[in-house]
């Protein structure tokens, strides 16, 4: 069996069509390279904005954890105020039911003895 070429010689380097094929190759390299370097430039731009945003937020979470100490420090206050305020409203009821009782107690010794129950 002979030794039939499967491509058509030419004198070029290489077949007339590889050479076509070759040059849409480096186009779209060119293009693709071009498109890296346009997304690499938004993506620190947006990095760079996105940079700028957490120190915003950084900011704010600051103030933030001062108002919550400020709120934290007003509940104790109030929390303080109300255990006081709950300990001289129970010492006032017992107090006023001794006061009541003993009242009470004085009544019936005087009804006992007007009535000479003793």
């Amino acid at each position: 069996m002979p030794d039939i070429p499967v491509e058509p010689a030419s004198g070029g380097r290489y077949p007339p069509d590889m050479e076509s094929r070759i040059a849409v190759l480096e186009q779209i390299a060119r293009m693709t390279i071009a498109s890296l370097e346009r997304i690499e430039r938004r993506l620190e731009t947006g990095f760079a904005r996105a940079d700028l945003r957490m120190d915003r937020i950084d900011g704010r979470t600051d103030r933030m954890d001062g108002r919550m100490d400020r709120i934290d420090r007003r509940l104790d206050m109030f929390a303080a105020e109300h255990r006081s305020d709950f300990r001289w409203l129970l010492g006032m009821m017992l107090g006023t039911t001794g006061t009541i009782l003993a009242v009470l107690a004085g009544m019936l010794g005087a009804m006992a003895h007007g009535f000479h129950w003793l």
